[in-house]
């Protein structure tokens, strides 16, 4: 790689396409490894609980979830689009930044980034770092990247709760079906699936 090019971005007119985590179990082994690191854990469940991008991640501030209760929305504008978004937050996403806030040495402003790292505000890149530290820690094979965690969330709301590919189109703001199932990578599982139902 040349010195001043970002690894984790295509070159113009290619794609780097990663996966989501498919198994709860590695879902459940990587809260498991991050449980003593509140911000590690606090970034993993807000990712992986809602549809934002690592770039949205990045400018939640504290002001904006200190008061949040279970079923309250979060609401910023996205970084790629412009267009206003509302983030209804579960109870792992309020628990977990909950503890994140409170394990602060100092009172944290509410203009204070949620997401800190040692060196100031952790950006999309240092997402990118942490999601591929965490995958390798649990062994997973393929590629992984900051887009893994809300491409998670829409992977496990179809698998796991059966949510609608027109409810998911919705909420990733997609044109067609065929888009997200590609985009959520479980298109080839379903057609399987449908192969092996048999007839007669």
């Amino acid at each position: 790689m040349k010195k001043g090019e970002n690894y984790n971005h295509p070159k113009p007119g290619s794609k780097i396409s990663v996966l989501p985590i498919s198994e709860l179990k590695d879902i459940r082994s990587i809260k498991k490894l991050l449980k003593d690191n509140p911000r590690d854990y606090a970034l993993f469940t807000v990712g992986i609980n809602t549809n934002l991008r690592a770039s949205d991640l990045s400018q939640i501030t504290v002001g904006m979830v200190k008061d949040l209760n279970v079923g309250d929305e979060l609401i910023l504008h996205e970084r790629k689009t412009g267009k206003e978004r509302r983030i209804n937050l579960n109870q792992d996403c309020v628990k977990a930044i909950e503890a994140l806030i409170a394990s602060r040495q100092t009172p944290p402003n509410d203009d204070d980034q949620l997401f800190q790292g040692r060196q100031g505000n952790i950006d999309t890149i240092g997402i990118n770092y942490l999601v591929k530290k965490w995958t390798r820690m649990v062994n997973l094979k393929g590629r992984y990247g900051s887009h893994t965690l809300r491409k998670t969330f829409g992977y496990q709301m179809r698998v796991q709760h059966k949510v609608s590919i027109p409810v998911l189109m919705t909420i990733f703001n997609h044109s067609t079906q065929r888009q997200t199932l590609d985009y959520l990578c479980v298109q080839p599982d379903e057609v399987r699936e449908v192969y092996m139902l048999g007839v007669g």
